[in-house]
């Protein structure tokens, strides 16, 4: 029994290193890579152009992400749905002005990485020993309490102090917080 135990293991830390394909960018071309060598920390936004709550997060999303790629953190728009086509999210992009590196999940290979299930929803990956660790789940803010209700302003930032913790070398105060969206369209619910 333990020589089984010991090889699930060892599949389970070999497999995500040899990930042919993440996604592809918007031009068809696979992404096997979400990091550069400087990088400290990985940030995937998952969104979608058909969800309202997403497309109001764009601004705050983009303003995070500006405020952070200086100090050596990817960002990543991941569209994660199957109705996400190249054509239709390089319209989005334009119509929401959105800046950065996008990514198509096709396999929802980074869903499943990142456990996210709603749009918008972030993801916080610090680098250990060349491995990504996932370190934040969830809200962007507490802007949104629930579908059809929205404060004017946020009360607290938990994307952004997720970040700065990381990158300050500090613990997360709040590593797990529930999002408020549009479900992600699960591959299986397509192919029925």
């Amino acid at each position: 029994m333990r020589n089984i135990c010991r090889c699930i293991l060892f599949f389970t830390l070999i497999l995500p290193r040899t990930q042919a394909q993440l996604g592809v960018d918007l031009h068809g071309e696979p992404v096997q890579a979400l990091t550069q060598p400087d990088t400290r920390l990985v940030v995937l936004f998952f969104v979608a152009g058909d969800c309202p709550v997403s497309n109001r997060y764009i601004p705050e999303m983009d303003r995070i992400r500006s405020e952070f790629v200086t100090r050596h953190a990817a960002f990543w728009w991941v569209f994660p749905n199957p109705s996400d086509t190249a054509a239709v999210v390089s319209a989005h992009e334009r119509e929401y002005s959105m800046k950065g590196d996008t990514i198509l999940d096709t396999r929802q290979t980074l869903v499943h990485l990142a456990h996210a299930s709603v749009t918008p929803e972030a993801a916080v990956f610090r680098l250990e020993n060349g491995r990504l660790v996932q370190v934040y789940r969830g809200r962007i803010d507490d802007r949104f309490l629930a579908l059809g209700k929205e404060r004017p302003h946020a009360a607290h930032h938990d994307l952004e102090d997720a970040i700065a913790a990381v990158l300050d070398g500090q613990p997360i105060a709040h590593p797990i917080t529930r999002p408020v969206g549009c479900s992600i369209v699960p591959l299986a619910a397509v192919s029925r």
